[in-house]
């Protein structure tokens, strides 16, 4: 099994974290998605990590149904409840956390543009969802211990990738620490743990 993987990704960071927390042994190979032709293709009709290939030769994507099927793999260490509210609960931490990242994603892409083709009504856009996204995650959160429930889960890697990425690349100079208190002190805790240690994200 090899993972296609990149380290800046927080896409890919999600699911290596999830291979680390449930002792998974998996391949993970870098590679450079930024040409239109590039090693993800044979895989992934649409070029992009993180991408799971199996011994088999069958390929997964995108980072939800991946680590959906590492959950599965294994009864260690279970991310995603069998309780189907709990279930969408978690999962529906794991979509806000994500839908920040698209955005700050989208931010920083316009950003690589020569300056006189980016659209600054674009990037407010976007910058207008990360914040409304991180309000609504420092809500969500509050004083809790884990984002749901009483035990740590794939919401609370969702949101650690998704604050781990927009601290390493700050879209838009946004500061997530300044004014998001808990969701600080919840990262930072995150980090404590060797899979959350071990993958931080780097150019």
């Amino acid at each position: 099994m090899k993972l296609l993987s990149a380290p800046a990704s927080p896409f890919a960071r999600k699911v290596r974290i999830v291979l680390a927390e449930k002792r998974i042994d998996c391949d993970i190979e870098t590679v450079d998605v930024q040409p239109q032709e590039n090693p993800v293709n044979a895989h992934n009709p649409l070029g992009k990590i993180p991408t799971l290939v199996l011994d088999d030769g069958t390929a997964i994507y995108d980072s939800r149904v991946i680590v959906e099927f590492l959950d599965n793999m294994t009864a260690n260490n279970r991310l995603i409840p069998k309780d189907n509210r709990e279930r969408i609960a978690v999962r529906r931490w794991e979509a806000l956390a994500d839908g920040v990242l698209d955005a700050g994603l989208l931010i920083r892409y316009e950003s690589l543009r020569p300056a006189g083709e980016q659209s600054a009504a674009w990037i407010a856009k976007q910058t207008s969802r990360v914040r409304r996204g991180l309000a609504q995650l420092q809500s969500d959160l509050g004083a809790q211990p884990w984002c749901q429930g009483e035990r740590y889960t794939l919401a609370d890697v969702a949101l650690g990738c998704c604050l781990g990425w927009i601290g390493f690349r700050k879209p838009a100079g946004i500061d997530w620490r300044a004014g998001y208190e808990d969701l600080a002190k919840h990262y930072d805790k995150l980090m404590e743990r060797p899979a959350f240690a071990d993958t931080v994200p780097a150019a």
